[in-house]
């Protein structure tokens, strides 16, 4: 029984594939260097659109890329504030007819 056993590879095991003749794809390898000083570098294919920011390895900070290329400053919207979203859903002579009804409530409450 021994001499019929099966043997199997473990998971992670390696390759039994040749790996003569296989042509990888053009690569190119970007260095980043972190605000703490941390140098390292990543391969990415030849036509793949390049990161400005990549997440540092050893201490998580927002490293920037090592040729000097600077990310692109994206204009986002500015906050929306109550009143601009008030603004949205009523005119100004609406909110001045609101409020005076609201004042003539609470003043007749009060009295």
């Amino acid at each position: 029984m021994p001499d019929k056993s099966l043997k199997g590879h473990g998971l992670g095991g390696k390759s039994l594939a040749d790996g003569a003749g296989v042509e990888l794809a053009a690569r190119q390898e970007i260095a980043f260097v972190c605000p703490k000083g941390h140098e390292f570098s990543l391969t990415f294919a030849a036509e793949a659109e390049l990161p400005t920011l990549w997440e540092c390895p050893r201490c998580g900070t927002e490293a920037r890329r090592a040729d000097g290329v600077q990310p692109e400053v994206k204009e986002g919207k500015p906050p929306r504030t109550h009143w601009d979203m008030l603004r949205e859903r009523r005119s100004i002579p609406e909110l001045e007819e609101i409020l005076a009804e609201r004042l003539d409530q609470i003043r007749s409450e009060g009295s």
